[in-house]
């Protein structure tokens, strides 16, 4: 493992911290997510008060440090909260994914200290939720053709353009927005604007209407003479794409945690399934068919963890991580769906109703495969890091 050259060995150890973290999380989401969760999924309701509820438990500022009212916890604690959160319902998981590694985590990561003084306490504590705006409708793995651009304007930038599958469009509070300030497809030419709710120009658009993530709303960002200062720009100008690929070295952690979370909440409802659902006489699980899919399931989830666990011990101590997160990403996201999908089979026709949860594991799992980086993105990131 490519752990051995860092400065600690990765422990496997469940520290004090996450033992808390798992069982608040049980808690609360059993209090306020899964009485609920059902009808949200079907209606497309995000639940935003309970967003701001797990700002309050410290959950939307994991990795923040607590001088700018986060939680100060680091990569394995943020694992365990996404994964426990994600074991009840994953569109709120991927919401707090959302909101903490990208738009809380670039502005982490890249605002100088007066931008960290000014917006990290909000969105720490769930005061303001994030968005983190990338993709357009016609740029998905191919950012740098973005169409959305910004136009200097004395001390301020103007923006016009849109945003598409962006994670709180509607909702979001503040938005780090990715902005073309140069020429097209000059890695230098894009830059990071952060834009608060309530902006001129700045509006949400449509909502999509999605298979699965169903109360995670997802929608466009649309800008029409969005003037923004000056002041808002992260980091230096055209700096925007690089430090847009560094964030997502770590939102593939995020997503690695997600898929994890999911795989084991298909896994952990179609073990107890197996033990209580009788056929000819027995259980199911003395079956073995249903025994070498369990087998399988397992396996598949605790190697997925290792890679998800590695990644998080490299980030934790400053080193590459972006092999290692890619690897985790992908693994986990291809594991989220043949886990949930075997579970449904081990449920049999009550796997495909609405009744059960594993239905929902399913519809879920996919987004895994797609969001921040598509299973191709992640294979081609490797490639060119073993080949360098």
């Amino acid at each position: 493992m490519t752990t051995a050259s860092s400065t600690s060995q990765l422990n496997f150890q469940e520290t004090e911290n996450q033992v808390m973290i798992r069982q608040m999380i049980q808690d609360f989401a059993e209090k306020h997510i899964r009485p609920n969760m059902m009808e949200w999924d079907e209606n497309q309701i995000f639940p935003k008060d309970v967003m701001h509820k797990l700002g309050e438990l410290g959950l939307l500022g994991v990795l923040v440090p607590e001088n700018y009212g986060g939680a100060g916890f680091g990569y394995m604690e943020y694992i365990t909260a996404i994964v426990e959160l994600a074991k009840v319902d994953s569109s709120l998981a991927l919401s707090m994914a959302a909101h903490n590694s990208l738009c809380t985590g670039h502005i982490l990561q890249f605002g100088n200290e007066e931008q960290k003084q000014r917006w990290l306490p909000k969105l720490a504590s769930g005061q303001w939720i994030g968005a983190w705006g990338l993709t357009e409708a016609n740029t998905g793995s191919d950012a740098m053709r973005m169409q959305c651009v910004a136009k200097e304007d004395g001390d301020h930038y103007i923006i016009n353009g849109s945003k598409n599958w962006i994670t709180h469009g509607i909702s979001g509070d503040i938005a780090v927005v990715l902005v073309r300030t140069g020429e097209l497809l000059d890695s230098h030419g894009i830059t990071a604007i952060v834009v608060e709710r309530g902006t001129p120009g700045f509006k949400g658009g449509k909502k999509e209407n999605k298979l699965g993530m169903r109360c995670s709303e997802t929608a466009e960002m649309i800008f029409e003479d969005c003037r923004v200062p000056k002041a808002n720009v992260l980091g230096n100008v055209g700096d925007g794409f690089i430090q847009a690929m560094k964030v997502l070295d770590g939102g593939r952690i995020s997503i690695a945690s997600l898929g994890l979370g999911i795989a084991y909440g298909a896994y952990e409802a179609a073990l107890q399934y197996s033990k209580e659902r009788e056929q000819f006489g027995q259980p199911i699980s003395n079956f073995q068919a249903i025994g070498f899919k369990l087998a399988d399931m397992k396996m598949q989830i605790e190697a997925g963890e290792l890679l998800t666990m590695e990644a998080a011990h490299l980030k934790n101590n400053g080193l590459p991580v972006t092999k290692v997160s890619a690897m985790a990403k992908y693994y986990t996201s291809e594991v989220a769906v043949k886990v949930s999908t075997d579970a449904i089979q081990i449920f049999g026709g009550y796997g495909y109703t609405k009744d059960f949860p594993v239905e929902k594991f399913y519809r879920d799992s996919k987004l895994c495969t797609i969001g921040e980086g598509t299973s191709e993105i992640q294979k081609l990131v490797i490639a060119r890091s073993i080949l360098k």
